[in-house]
């Protein structure tokens, strides 16, 4: 077993271990929406749906990049499974393990599983730097039968993790080659330290189709680097940085009021129906969460069904109470900031 296939087993394993959390709260709890006792709306009919990528969602909701070898492979299985029996958006972990030793590729191909899914392709985007190219980008997406590509930015993980890849210069005209090339779109997204607006405008305007925010609020990767490391002063230094990060809210916040049309997931502690609810009212297009999944398909199947199930209850309950028969409504309702 190589060194990045047992990382990969070790997160798995270590997946809700609650000394691995940021210490920054994601944000949500600063914000609420007037409770309407009239909302002149039938629950039953209240449309979850919404339009990503040319895809119908039957919930804004994508099951968000989670880490894939072949040990993980009845994971995968089940997690395309859960996101194609409630229309549920779905990306895989990073492929370069799959890139670099073909023997790692069915793992990924979760396709057939999932004939109908929005499924995106993932790769780090500082790779870029270490001699991958449009090729292997390509190559990510075809590989999985892909709608779109995800590339990700950890420079907090990489710097601490063993063997990083750390060189992030020049990498945004890097990515806007692979965005004018490949024919797919490309979305960029954190793992847990956020996207801000001016970052949002510089992939924009490097041709990228949108950002999944990732902010700070769920998982700690340099905590995680900490528990990993062996070394004494990469893991004190890598804990040092547990209270690091854009807070989810913020990151959605900001990039909306820039009024470019950037297109957002919202990623980083999104934890329930009414943070979904939240997210997109704030300026979010859909939104994403790995960690709730990962915990309650390790549990069973059913449980992560009914996950989702409560995720569609505590949304939908959310929009009747403010007045909303569909998605497009909850977009334009008006959410109030909590004064501390």
């Amino acid at each position: 077993m190589n060194k990045i296939q047992q990382k990969k087993k070790d997160n798995v394993s270590l997946a809700g271990d609650p000394t691995l959390k940021s210490m920054v709260d994601a944000g949500f709890s600063r914000y609420h929406f007037e409770h309407n006792a009239l909302p002149e709306v039938d629950f039953a009919e209240i449309d979850t749906s919404v339009n990503f990528l040319n895809h119908c969602l039957k919930l804004p909701m994508i099951i968000s990049s989670i880490m894939m070898d072949n040990s993980c492979e009845r994971i995968n299985r089940n997690l395309a499974g859960i996101a194609s029996d409630f229309g549920l958006g779905m990306s895989v972990g990073s492929q370069r393990i799959a890139i670099e030793d073909p023997s790692f590729e069915n793992s990924f191909k979760i396709r057939r599983y999932a004939p109908n899914v929005l499924l995106f392709a993932n790769l780090g985007a500082v790779q870029l730097n270490h001699g991958y190219s449009v090729d292997e980008c390509r190559r990510a997406v075809d590989m999985i039968e892909a709608d779109a590509l995800i590339l990700h930015l950890n420079p907090i993980q990489e710097v601490f993790q063993i063997d990083g890849s750390t060189n992030f210069s020049g990498l945004l005209k890097k990515i806007e080659k692979v965005c004018s090339a490949l024919q797919y779109p490309v979305l960029v997204k954190e793992v847990g330290y956020g996207i801000s607006a001016s970052v949002a405008k510089r992939l924009q305007n490097a041709g990228v189709y949108g950002v999944d925010v990732a902010g700070a609020g769920s998982t700690s990767w340099s905590a995680l680097e900490s528990r990993h490391s062996r070394d004494i002063v990469t893991k004190n230094a890598a804990r040092a940085f547990i209270d690091w990060g854009n807070t989810t809210v913020d990151c959605i916040k900001s990039i909306a009021e820039m009024k470019k049309g950037v297109r957002v997931i919202a990623s980083g502690g999104v934890k329930c129906g009414v943070d979904m609810a939240k997210a997109i009212a704030l300026g979010a297009d859909v939104c994403g969460n790995a960690m709730d999944f990962l915990q309650n398909i390790l549990i069973s199947r059913s449980s992560c069904e009914n996950f989702v199930e409560s995720l569609i209850l505590e949304l939908k309950t959310t929009m009747l109470c403010i007045g909303c028969h569909n998605v497009q409504e909850l977009k334009a309702a008006k959410i109030l900031k909590v004064e501390w």
